[in-house]
C-alpha cells in the first residue's frame, strides 16, 4: 500500500480509523483521500484499508 506516496507493508486489513490511529494520526484533525476519493470523517470507522490502498493524509496547520 502507499501512504503519502511511500510504499508500506500492511499486514492485515483495518478500518481507516484503526489505520490512522496506529500510525499516530488523530482522525479528528486530518483529511484523508483513499484511492483518489475524499473520505468523510463519519466513514472512517466503516472504510476498510487493505494492501492495495493508496492513501494521502493531510494535517491541518494553523498559523499566520
Amino acid at each position: 500500500m502507499k501512504l503519502n506516496g511511500t510504499d508500506h507493508k500492511l499486514d492485515k486489513s483495518q478500518t481507516l480509523d484503526e489505520f490512522l490511529k496506529a500510525r499516530g494520526y488523530n482522525p479528528a484533525i486530518v483529511a484523508v483521500e483513499l484511492n483518489g476519493q475524499i473520505i468523510s470523517k463519519g466513514e472512517y470507522e466503516n472504510t476498510i484499508v487493505d494492501d492495495r490502498a493508496a492513501i494521502e493524509v493531510v494535517r491541518f496547520v494553523g498559523g499566520g
